[in-house]
């Protein structure tokens, strides 16, 4: 499988820079001509197929502004392809980091990740991530060339504050064999969210191409004419219903960046104290200060968005069995969900 259809299958760990590789002014006297010829001309060791995929995936500015490969370039346009990842590779050094282990033998190693924990090395987080206390574990883990994440033996990543199970590969043939299970959507992944509002129907699917917001591109967007970003499908069931939140369970097709999170917004179920996505407010309820100050409560007890990976099953590599694994809820989600019981007993109870 091509390297970048298994960048594709990763899952954001943190709201991600963009980086800098390259920057291009043309001329006073630029004719008119296509953004993807235009860098065809002036990047060596590329291909136009490249400089298309990385129009499609926002990663060309114009003026700052992301453009599809067909822009015309104009007399004094400034052209920059930007990359999650800065220009240097990422040391990678062994930390002596516990690690919540599920599952392990000679080919592959089931981890529940916590919150705050960023999942590979990356700028302003060179030191206390998963790949890191990986790395002090075992030996050596499998990469590919040309790995400036850093990130070896990962073929799905969660973000920062999002808590659950990954799975991580020991081996090359480990590394290969999970990744196009990924990228051929065969593996299993249940998450289990609390989402603002009341969600109308007891399950639905939310289709959506999901791409960096042009406004924003620390955050994605939907963008449903399907004409930017990639496609991308959450399968969504309530799980419960508090009134004001929602706990539902997300099973995802696909494996985009932050996919649920602005799935979940788009549709008007922002995540329960998401900070990126505004969920870290009162979005439903009632004005009063008793309510108000309920809800803070609940959001102090968390670190980020109430998201956790509950079950992954892939089949093994090796054994070529598939295996099923399962989750509790992280200490501070489960509590949340207790106060929003006894909140829900209280108000029925009025």
């Amino acid at each position: 499988m091509k390297e970048e259809e298994q960048n594709e299958n990763i899952e954001e760990t943190q709201n991600e820079e963009l980086y800098e590789h390259h920057k291009f002014i043309a001329d006073k006297g630029q004719e008119v001509l296509r953004v993807d010829k235009f860098l065809m001309d002036r990047l060596a060791n590329t291909s136009r197929n490249k400089i298309q995929n990385a129009a499609k995936n926002g990663n060309i500015l114009v003026n700052n502004k992301a453009v599809k490969q067909n822009y015309k370039i104009k007399p004094e346009d400034e052209v920059s392809i930007v990359m999650p990842y800065p220009v240097r590779e990422i040391e990678l050094i062994p930390e002596d980091i516990p690690l919540d282990i599920h599952y392990e033998d000679d080919t592959v190693i089931v981890v529940n990740k916590p919150a705050n924990m960023v999942v590979h090395p990356g700028y302003g987080n060179y030191s206390g991530t998963l790949v890191n206390a990986l790395i002090h574990h075992i030996d050596q883990l499998p990469t590919k060339p040309d790995d400036y994440y850093g990130r070896p033996g990962l073929v799905h990543r969660l973000d920062k504050h999002t808590t659950g199970l990954m799975v991580i590969a020991k081996t090359e043939d480990a590394l290969t064999n999970l990744s196009k299970q990924f990228f051929d959507r065969t593996t299993e992944r249940r998450y289990h969210a609390l989402v603002w509002g009341d969600v109308k129907e007891d399950e639905g699917t939310i289709t959506g191409n999901l791409g960096r917001s042009l406004k924003d591109r620390k955050l994605m967007t939907v963008f449903p004419d399907g004409d930017y970003g990639k496609h991308a499908v959450t399968n969504y069931k309530v799980l419960r219903r508090y009134g004001y939140v929602t706990l539902i369970e997300c099973k995802l097709e696909t494996g985009r960046t932050h996919q649920i999170r602005a799935h979940m917004k788009y549709i008007g179920h922002t995540l329960f104290n998401d900070l990126e996505y505004g969920g870290n407010k009162v979005l439903k309820g009632t004005t009063f200060t008793k309510y108000k100050q309920f809800v803070m409560n609940n959001f102090a007890l968390l670190t980020g968005q109430a998201l956790h990976a509950k079950t992954l099953g892939f089949v093994h590599p090796k054994t070529k069995e598939f295996m099923r694994f399962e989750s509790d809820l992280p200490d501070d989600f489960s509590a949340v969900l207790e106060k929003w019981e006894v909140y829900l007993s209280a108000r029925d109870k009025a």
